[in-house]
């Protein structure tokens, strides 16, 4: 049975061709819907972006007909837009001037005329969703690249072996899959081999089929080590020039930033191996907003970077050398180390360059997708971010961008990821973050 699908604004933001995801339904964009486009387009940042491809990819669908008729897209989606609905039909106490009660309107409108289909809203604001199954309206979230937090790819396995698959192990440095267990495991998955009080680790090889030891687990890194196992797999990832994509999920304090800063401090500063360190960050504010900021445009996103000084004042202080902020202004001045926010990233190729997002959990997949795209040749990009901690207000721990690419890339080859649990900053910050 065909179902009607009416999308919110607020969807095709988080996923601009959103409507091409219903396949054999049909997807009815309200009017409104357009005139929240046609203002978000003019914005700067991620939302405008993703209104202009949202607004040009309709604008395509024009050429197959009229779109208040209706038109076959593809998958077997019928699309149209809907400029019908009756605010009266609306409980009084609702604001007819609201952009979202209008949408409810026409929600309202298409479910009394189609009443032999399931008419379904879909919305990302959780008060919209929640206005509309107070209507009687029936209400979804916007799932297809949805991932669950509880089942998200960990990075690693446990295996018991036998001792003599230990001692081969132990001597060459590597084994056959198939000699160890049954199935094959994810590309670059760790795994950690026990026998009685023995404990190995290496990470899979998906080209040799061989489970490898780790090259970079314990070296120093920018005058730092891994202190524990999950922090030994991510160095390896973040050493290593052939892994590509790197995304280091963890709650606070795990050291997700401090080790891909200071991997890419080694790699580009001491070892040359990529001609720049990118760091940047989404602007989204966790509290009230700032406001505007007086000074430069360094000055000014000073307070969204200060995690990041922070890192290197850390990483400068364990090397003994100067303050974090001389550290970064040498290396600015030197052309290695650019800082920035994420609205910047859009655009450009980035060559042989190491990029690191930190907060990617406060990207959508779309958003992801734009990131990654700018990479040019010999690039690396690492993703760092807390899934538990979302400033975003259209996503959650099962629609961010970073659960997301963690997901989709769990078995390429040049891809690499570890869930890191063991907090490290300090005591304190481990149960904050374990028990608030």
């Amino acid at each position: 049975m065909r179902k009607i699908y009416i999308l919110d604004t607020n969807v095709l933001i988080h996923d601009p061709k959103a409507m091409t995801n219903f396949e054999d339904n049909d997807v009815v964009l309200p009017i409104y819907v357009i005139e929240e486009i046609d203002k978000l387009k003019k914005e700067s940042g991620n939302r405008g972006a993703s209104a202009r491809i949202a607004a040009r990819f309709i604008d395509s669908l024009r050429s197959k007909g009229c779109l208040a008729k209706g038109v076959e897209i593809e998958n077997g989606i019928f699309f149209r837009v809907e400029t019908k609905g009756d605010t009266t039909e609306l409980p009084l106490s609702l604001k007819r001037d609201i952009v979202d009660n209008r949408i409810l309107a026409i929600a309202l409108y298409i479910k009394k005329k189609d009443k032999d289909k399931k008419v379904i809203l879909v919305s990302k604001d959780v008060n919209m969703r929640i206005k509309a199954d107070a209507m009687e309206i029936y209400v979804e979230d916007y799932k297809s690249d949805k991932t669950d937090l509880e089942e998200l790819y960990t990075g690693n396995m446990e295996i018991d072996l036998e001792e003599e698959f230990i001692k081969k192990y132990e001597k060459s440095g590597r084994i056959k899959y198939v000699e160890v267990m049954t199935e094959e495991p994810s590309a670059n998955c760790f795994v950690s081999m026990k026998n009685k009080e023995k404990i190995l680790f290496g990470r899979y090889n998906k080209k040799t089929k061989r489970i490898e030891r780790m090259t970079y687990g314990d070296i120093s890194v920018w005058g730092v080590r891994g202190r524990n196992e999950e922090q030994n797999f991510a160095l390896d990832l973040l050493m290593d020039e052939d892994i590509k994509v790197v995304t280091l999920v963890g709650k606070a304090g795990t050291g997700k930033t401090l080790l891909a800063v200071a991997s890419g401090l080694e790699l580009v500063v001491e070892r040359s191996k990529y001609k720049k360190l990118f760091i940047a960050r989404p602007i989204v504010s966790m509290g009230k907003e700032l406001g505007y900021l007086p000074g430069s445009e360094k000055e000014k996103l000073k307070p969204w970077m200060q995690p990041i000084f922070d890192n290197i004042d850390f990483l400068a202080n364990a090397k003994e050398e100067k303050a974090g902020e001389k550290v970064i202004a040498g290396l600015e001045a030197l052309g290695l180390l650019k800082i920035e926010a994420l609205s910047y990233i859009r655009g450009r190729s980035i060559p042989a360059g190491f990029l690191i997002i930190d907060e990617a959990q406060n990207l959508t997949p779309h958003e992801i997708k734009t990131i990654v795209t700018r990479a040019g040749k010999d690039t690396k990009i690492v993703f760092t971010g807390d899934p538990y901690q979302i400033d975003n207000p259209y996503l959650d721990t099962e629609s961010n961008g970073l659960t997301y690419l963690a997901e989709r890339f769990r078995d390429v080859e040049i891809s690499g990821h570890v869930l890191l649990k063991k907090g490290e900053r300090s005591e304190l910050a481990e149960l904050a973050a374990t028990l608030l």
